[in-house]
């Protein structure tokens, strides 16, 4: 099968699709896969299923390994242009074929993401075979091609989240949408659920944030210096720093393009160019008003809020307890899986255990046992 998209497309990934297709669906599983099913009648943290293979020691391997396994996972895109309010375009990724089931996953990618990371290929491919529909919105610039405008996305953006949202929704009405968010994705996400309270349930039954930063302060302290610096934060500068410079140009902005391209920390970057495009008064600030950690408490949407501990893009004391979110988020914060991991299985190893404890949390209390293959 031939990958619908090519390096070009994404910034992100640049896998190529295989002819192997794994069935996410099949009832067998490595050891300690399983999702745990559980019910949602406070706030709490329930213990996780997930364990690390052996052979996948520490959250860097498991968060670097992980990329590399999506090239096993070939899903079939659709792709849509929208036009934004604001005279800019979004572009959407929907999976071919997918059934009008009346149930639809949408999957917010993370820092630079698109829909050919492995946690989106993964998760749409168990769509698939579970007869839901999938659709991957890409943030700004992350589809391959530059957006029109001299702003682009940036962690605290709900208001883009409402407005993808919402617009899906007018356009599927009788759909029931399920929505998730991976890192930076999973921090807009949680920030939108708790801006919007109760008014969230008239967009999406339940929500995931997979390896959210919920507080970008203490994230930010964490990649910008020694191995993670070098392992993570230039990695994605290197990517963004190119495209911000040329935007720049393009609008004559009075941001130092030289700068920009200089820049090799967040702080630098988000102090250049993010803060103040987009109304930050710096890195600082923007940080900590993006942060959906504050807004855990006023979500009302049954949440599923899922880190590992050893994540390394933020310290395990930053994640809340108990007692910093409402009753209808549940707290699951296995030991390992690193960043956006969660490998399982034998080397070279798998990605199925996170898609399928994503669908099992949307489908209780529905009653379809398919949403969790392995029972």
């Amino acid at each position: 099968m031939k990958a619908p998209f090519t390096d070009r497309d994404c910034q992100d990934c640049g896998f190529h699709a295989q002819e192997r297709r794994p069935d996410l669906s099949a009832s067998k599983s490595a050891p300690g896969s399983r999702p745990t099913e559980y019910s949602l009648a406070a706030a709490r943290e329930v213990p996780s299923s997930y364990r690390a293979p052996r052979w996948l020691p520490g959250g860097h391997l498991q968060t670097i390994h992980a990329r590399f396994l999506g090239r096993n996972y070939p899903v079939r895109y659709r792709r849509e242009r929208w036009l934004t309010p604001d005279d800019d375009f979004i572009d959407l990724d929907t999976v071919k074929g997918s059934p009008d089931s009346g149930r639809l996953i949408v999957l917010f990618h993370g820092l630079e993401g698109c829909s050919r990371s492995h946690y989106a290929l993964s998760l749409m491919t168990l769509a698939a075979q579970l007869g839901w529909g999938g659709v991957v919105p890409h943030f700004r610039g992350c589809s391959g091609e530059a957006n029109r405008r001299l702003r682009s996305y940036h962690s605290g953006d709900s208001g883009e989240i409402d407005w993808i949202l919402r617009r899906i929704k007018h356009k599927r009405p009788d759909c029931r949408i399920y929505a998730a968010g991976v890192s930076l994705g999973g921090n807009m996400l949680l920030k939108w659920l708790g801006e919007q309270g109760e008014g969230a349930s008239a967009v999406v039954e339940r929500a995931v944030a997979v390896s959210a930063p919920v507080d970008l302060v203490a994230a930010a302290g964490e990649l910008d210096f020694g191995i993670k610096r070098i392992l993570y934060a230039e990695h994605f500068l290197r990517s963004m720093r190119p495209k911000t410079a040329a935007k720049i140009a393009a609008h004559g902005a009075t941001i130092d393009p030289c700068a920009v391209s200089g820049s090799r920390t967040f702080r630098q970057f988000d102090d250049l160019y993010t803060a103040p495009i987009h109304g930050f008064k710096d890195a600082e600030d923007y940080w900590r008003r993006s942060s959906c950690k504050p807004w855990l408490k006023s979500i009302r949407v049954p949440t599923l809020l899922l880190n590992a501990r050893n994540d390394p893009f933020l310290p395990s004391a930053a994640l809340p307890g108990p007692g910093d979110v409402s009753e209808a988020v549940t707290l699951e914060f296995p030991g390992a899986g690193g960043h956006a991991g969660f490998v399982s299985g034998r080397f070279p190893g798998r990605l199925e255990w996170l898609p399928r404890r994503i669908t099992q949390f949307f489908n209780v209390g529905i009653g379809d046992s398919r949403a969790d293959p392995l029972s």
